[in-house]
């Protein structure tokens, strides 16, 4: 083993992550880790039902649970995370995930690099669930060999160890205060800090899938944050590569024109029963152009 202390950082919102933790926590022992701890953080979530579930962590050895009043953000709580960790090693998962191999800990401790990204495999759901159809149709994407094609442009911070010291000297930024993409400039940033991002096959299960309402509700938050930061994200995501790639400017016109008239129609299908991937793409660039167009408006 040749990582031997290890802090496991777990941000919580809304979830219990009760038996991911303790499959983790199960592992260190079983590894025989005397330099371990686990920390989760509950991020201001309003299910107090689920914060009250997560105070038997601290009866567990090497464990901790902590409940923060307000909502600080995804960026946020992973710094407050890090800072708070007391080890060399830091691995973060999302409170989400489930651990299905009895060696994850393992991998990633016999793993050389500074920054290792472990990836995620898929469950099953009704091909009605349209982050289900959506994840479906990237999973080729999911696999080691894949992202290590465009290894900083496909990190996530689900599943991934990093060294504590690059974790402080390069924390995410804490601009990022709504839904999306602050992992992708983290992954920018290593970059330009010529720091490498090691990709190996050892997944976390993603097997909870939110109705299509709240994905598509996410998916428009995430796209505020992407115009709000397209200066910072340039070359790392493919709606604002799609859009910067659209020269002529009645192409752009018609685009606005399609989403303000047919918009509503094609989130009442994605919201639906039968949802289309091809109009969640259309509607995707039909909806960051609308921002795009409203801040031309709004400029005096």
């Amino acid at each position: 083993m040749k990582k031997k202390s290890l802090s496991i950082l777990i941000p919580a919102y809304n979830s219990a992550p009760l038996q991911l933790a303790k499959e983790l926590n199960r592992q260190a022992q079983v590894l025989g880790m005397s330099d371990y701890e686990l920390l989760v953080i509950d991020d201001g979530s309003p299910d107090q039902q689920q914060v009250a579930c997560c105070w038997e962590i601290n009866r567990w050895p090497h464990c901790r649970f902590m409940a923060l009043e307000e909502n600080i953000g995804r960026a946020r709580i992973r710094n407050l995370l890090a800072s708070l960790a007391r080890w060399e090693w830091l691995l973060f998962l999302d409170c989400d995930m489930t651990i299905d191999s009895p060696s994850f800990l393992q991998a990633y401790l016999n793993t050389d690099g500074d920054v290792i990204y472990g990836g995620y495999k898929l469950g099953e759901a009704p091909m009605s669930n349209l982050r289900y159809r959506y994840e479906k149709s990237c999973e080729h994407e999911h696999t080691a060999e894949q992202r290590r094609l465009r290894p900083y442009q496909h990190f996530h911070t689900a599943n991934f160890l990093v060294h504590r010291e690059i974790m402080l000297a390069h924390p995410f930024d804490q601009q990022f205060l709504t839904y999306g993409y602050e992992d992708v400039l983290f992954g920018k940033e290593l970059r330009q800090a010529g720091i490498a991002i090691t990709h190996i096959d050892n997944p976390a299960g993603f097997y909870t899938f939110e109705d299509n309402a709240s994905f598509v509700s996410k998916t428009e938050e995430g796209l505020r944050t992407l115009h709000e930061h397209s200066q910072q994200l340039r070359g790392y995501s493919r709606v604002l590569t799609f859009v910067e790639g659209i020269h002529v400017a009645p192409v752009r016109w018609l685009i606005r024109l399609w989403h303000w008239l047919f918009g509503r129609l094609e989130r009442r299908n994605l919201c639906g029963q039968k949802p289309s991937l091809r109009l969640f793409k259309i509607y995707k660039i039909g909806y960051y152009l609308s921002l795009k167009n409203k801040q031309i408006s709004n400029q005096p």
